[in-house]
């Protein structure tokens, strides 16, 4: 019986070894080349990484642009625009001119001294005096929202003139 499983197993041996262990599939035509029919796109050609796209960054974003400062400040118990903020109200309104979708909120501040109630309507008067400059300077009231907090918010939290004059100003916030 023995006999008979070496026979089978050298008879598949004998098989195999005719026919083939494996077949292999055909190889097929190469295609057409028909890129030419597809749309260009534009890729990143380095290997590194996926393509770095860099945020747009706003000229009032950008440190070295006029329209970074946007604080105009005020002397105490008053709403006046000291003159040398006016050429910096002009560069503002001259971007909000060109950039008629721009819109701009305007934060009126205060110092300390004074009830909440009078500070926060310094804070709104301050606000009024900056919206009618950039209106008479050609922005559109659509473009201007006033909003005053008066006392709460105080950009420098000390206690003295120098934290109070930093504190009294308006912000103008795209």
């Amino acid at each position: 019986m023995i006999k008979s499983e070496y026979c089978l197993i050298a008879l598949m041996v004998v098989g195999l070894a005719v026919t083939g262990c494996a077949t292999h599939p055909p190889v097929p035509e190469p295609m057409p080349d028909n890129r030419a029919d597809l749309p260009m796109t534009r890729s990143n050609t380095t290997t590194s990484g996926p393509p770095v796209t860099q945020p747009v960054r706003m000229p009032y974003e950008d440190p070295t642009h006029p329209l970074y400062n946007r604080n105009i400040y005020f002397e105490y118990d008053r709403t006046e625009v000291a003159q040398k903020y006016i050429p910096l109200l002009r560069t503002h309104a001259a971007y909000l001119g060109s950039q008629t979708t721009a819109k701009v909120t305007l934060e009126g501040h205060t110092d300390e001294r004074g009830t909440r109630e009078y500070n926060l309507a310094l804070g709104d008067q301050r606000t009024e005096v900056v919206r009618q400059f950039l209106a008479a300077e050609g922005v559109k009231p659509s473009q201007m929202s006033k909003l005053s907090f008066g006392e709460e918010k105080p950009a420098d939290p000390g206690h003295g003139e120098p934290s109070w004059r930093s504190n009294r100003r308006v912000e103008i916030v795209y």
